[in-house]
């Protein structure tokens, strides 16, 4: 019979323009002792930053099961990436839609036997060997060369131990108060003098979290929803093994050895002020005529603007693409002497043939749809709208990528309606029917804190008193 062996990969890419030049790199490491038995890295020409992240999961997983040949089912793997993406669509909460992502996802699947395998978000910041690998491989791309194990100083950047009494892997995106509680809990045992057991793993026995009954199989305990390719999975082009030495002295523990999480990035949330639409309560998404703002709205964002000038917190502003939003938040940005950065991610759902329709109307003229999409986040609007799923996907990704550019910082994001209480929802861990239990006014104030544990922090809702 094996022995049980764990191990710990954590894994980047890069890509310099995206698509552009580009990169991976992985360690494999002791989650005993922190120590790396192995890294890999390779420069893949161009390519997107996704692919290379991939590549990146595929050689870490690669490596693990190269350390332990014949360990089979014995071998316990936890997956650390700062990739959302990755980790979601792995994890299974998140379908692979996109071509290039569905044979990458299927190879990385089938490395392992399935239930070997373990995912779990990182901060940029906690995942710097392997971003370092990812970047000496571009850099040697750049200059013709190809990266060497024997060159690389990857591990000089990274601590000598990856305590083994970190927190166990958690379930959900970053923000997600689910993370952030787990972690709370975790360092809370260990103030106590209970470091959490079998370090990055969980207990034997301990129940795993089922996957919800409609994601996509793409797990570590499942094959991707996808027909795998028949190419098997690329080796990596180099790769170094590092002899495991001898434990060190047990580490610190217990909030005394936290580090500063530092001031969160702090997501001021302003819905955009009326529209000829608004007080008809009527559908108006992505999809529709994308109206300006009534002369109430201008008022309304005039107030605002005001309003965030009195304070003097605001350091960034991001806007939705959206007309009636731009235009909130211009009048904000005049005031405030900022520039307005706009991001996709932030717009509405594009709610379909609904688009201009009151509530009545929908239910009148598509009542079992209706029906469906408030029974169901996976449920889209009539004529090809967008499921509250889907949003929510684009929303996080808009939310990582913000927290992330502005850490520390305090942003305006001028966005609407679903959005606004996508982010809430997320941030308090709320199932998908909270959505219909939150009021957000026109030109309202919600606010989020996220920190660098992952951990979020719901500070204001619908606040309307700068109208008053």
């Amino acid at each position: 019979m094996s022995v049980a062996r764990q191990v710990v990969v954590e894994a980047d890419g890069g890509s310099r323009g995206n698509p552009g030049p580009a990169g991976y790199g992985a360690v494999v490491i002791d989650p005993a002792t922190g120590e790396p038995l192995a890294e890999a890295a390779e420069y893949i020409g161009v390519a997107t930053n996704n692919v290379a992240e991939y590549r990146g999961l595929i050689a870490g997983l690669s490596a693990a099961k190269a350390l332990f040949p014949d360990a089979g089912d014995a071998l316990r793997v936890h997956v650390r990436m700062d990739s959302k993406l990755v980790v979601e669509q792995m994890s299974g909460r998140w379908k692979i839609k996109h071509p290039d992502m569905k044979p990458l996802a299927a190879r990385a699947a089938a490395i392992l036997p399935p239930s070997s395998v373990t995912y779990e978000w990182i901060p940029r910041a906690q995942n710097k060997h392997a971003d370092r690998l990812a970047n000496e491989a571009m850099d040697a791309g750049r200059d013709g060369r190809t990266w060497e194990a024997s060159a690389s100083t990857a591990a000089l950047d990274t601590p000598s131990a990856r305590t083994a009494s970190a927190p166990p892997p958690v379930q959900g995106p970053p923000g997600d108060q689910a993370a952030g509680a787990a972690r709370a809990r975790a360092a809370l045992a260990a103030a106590r003098g209970a470091a959490a057991p079998e370090g990055l793993f969980p207990m034997p026995g301990a129940q795993e979290p089922e996957p919800p009954a409609e994601a996509a199989p793409v797990t570590g305990s499942a094959a991707p929803a996808t027909e795998p390719s028949a190419a098997p999975a690329p080796e990596p082009s180099a790769a170094r093994v590092v002899p495991a030495p001898e434990p060190s002295a047990t580490p610190q523990t217990g909030w005394g050895s936290a580090p500063d999480l530092g001031a969160p990035a702090t997501l001021v949330l302003l819905r955009h002020g009326e529209t000829a639409l608004t007080p008809q309560k009527r559908f108006s998404g992505s999809g529709g005529t994308d109206p300006e703002l009534s002369a109430t709205g201008r008022d309304q964002a005039e107030r605002a603007a005001e309003h965030f000038a009195a304070l003097g917190t605001v350091q960034e502003i991001v806007s939705s693409p959206l007309r009636r939003c731009r235009e909130t938040a211009a009048a904000v940005a005049a005031r405030l002497g900022l520039d307005v950065h706009v991001d996709e991610g932030l717009r509405e759902t594009d709610f379909g043939a609904w688009e201009g329709l009151t509530f009545g109307e929908v239910r009148e003229r598509h009542g079992d749809d209706l029906t469906a999409w408030l029974a169901s986040p996976d449920a889209a609007p009539t004529g090809g709208g967008e499921s509250f799923a889907e949003v929510a996907e684009r929303v996080a990704a808009a939310r990582d990528r913000i927290v992330a550019r502005y850490a520390g910082r305090t942003v305006l994001l001028v966005t609407h309606v679903t959005p606004i209480k996508t982010l809430v929802r997320l941030a308090l861990g709320a199932p998908p029917e909270a959505l219909f239990r939150m009021e957000l006014s026109a030109a309202s104030i919600s606010a989020v804190a996220y920190y660098g544990d992952g951990n979020a922090s719901v500070r204001l809702l619908n606040d309307t008193s700068h109208l008053r």
